[in-house]
């Protein structure tokens, strides 16, 4: 199967560029994946495609500021790093622009020297190794010193840093929020919750592998990039209790998705733990756990396109998408929503 298989065309100005004022405004299309038939909501009406002893599998990461500006302590040259991966302690893999200016044995001054990194040396795919030296607690000079690190394709400036993270999100180690979730309001997990669906919290940390690009032609030779899952046994018990009496596992994002097909058994069934998945799913995938997805509008040729259509079928997936684009839905992370049910 080609890359090429998963484009399609976007005109630029649907990309969203800012957030809803109310999140769970948004538009919301429904893809009926036996049928192929679409139909068009208002995200708020997701309960009506939540019945009683279904579970909705929610990623509460949370996004840290990792995008950090900086200047080189040798030459005052500007350095942009953004935080990947806590390696141990205070050593971070990182990504570094330039990165020829950030070769091993390289200081980076950040906030007048309230934090300084020091390159230790090169890892996978360019990314560097970065020893981090300050006094007091390194998540709070992260909270005072570093942006979010929005997607490249959002050039506006992020008003509100909490509108880049879930009502829900709870534990901190993401460079890119569960864009999904963003939907929701505590009021709507109210009344989900109120309507006798469960609620399972996982914890997958997004990493930027998310918006790398499938540059191999066949997109089996695409390598995924490794993140790190945590399902708890609670969440377990609920997903399991879901699947054992016959209701619907609902996913509230690919992230979400990633994690309970990564920690499930050939039957479908959880057992809480924690790990690094590359699990890659795109078309031919035999779903063991998720039976819906919410999710956002993806970016064409993308593992995340990949993953939808494997759940509904390429073809409808592309249709789906092609009526949004004539409805002129909002697209990608800030954007409108999609049940495929």
């Amino acid at each position: 199967m080609k890359r090429q298989d998963f484009y399609y065309e976007l005109p630029e100005e649907l990309i969203a560029q800012d957030p809803l004022e109310d999140r769970q405004s948004s538009r919301l299309l429904v893809l009926d994946r036996e049928s192929g038939a679409v139909s068009h909501h208002i995200f708020r009406e997701i309960t009506e495609y939540l019945d009683p002893g279904d579970c909705l599998v929610i990623n509460d990461t949370k996004v840290i500021p990792a995008r950090l500006i900086g200047e080189k302590e040798e030459t005052g040259a500007r350095i942009e790093l953004l935080l990947l991966k806590r390696r141990e302690n205070n050593i971070w893999e990182t990504l570094v622009k330039p990165g020829k200016k950030a070769r091993p044995g390289a200081r980076i001054s950040f906030g007048g020297g309230i934090l300084t990194g020091e390159i230790l040396e090169i890892a996978e795919e360019g990314n560097r190794l970065v020893r981090f030296t300050y006094e007091g607690i390194f998540e709070e000079i992260l909270d005072q010193l570093g942006q979010m690190p929005l997607p490249p394709y959002i050039t506006h400036q992020l008003q509100d840093k909490n509108r880049y993270q879930t009502v829900y999100a709870k534990h901190s180690g993401s460079a890119a929020a569960p864009t999904a979730g963003l939907h929701f309001t505590e009021e709507l997990l109210r009344e989900i919750k109120e309507k006798g669906v469960d609620i399972a919290r996982v914890t997958l940390h997004v990493g930027l592998g998310t918006f790398r690009p499938v540059k191999a032609e066949e997109i089996t030779d695409h390598h995924m990039h490794s993140e790190f899952y945590q399902i708890d046994e609670e969440a377990a018990q609920k997903i399991n209790k879901a699947k054992r009496e016959g209701h619907k596992v609902i996913c509230v994002g690919t992230t979400s998705c990633r994690t309970v097909e990564s920690a499930a058994d050939e039957n479908g069934y959880l057992k809480a733990g924690s790990e690094f998945t590359e699990i890659f799913i795109y078309p031919g995938y035999r779903f063991k756990v998720m039976d819906s997805l919410i999710t956002n509008f993806h970016l064409p040729e993308s593992t995340l396109i990949m993953l939808v259509s494997a759940l509904a079928g390429r073809e409808k997936v592309l249709a789906a998408y092609q009526e949004a684009v004539r409805e002129r839905y909002r697209f990608f992370s800030f954007g409108d929503a999609m049940l495929v049910k």
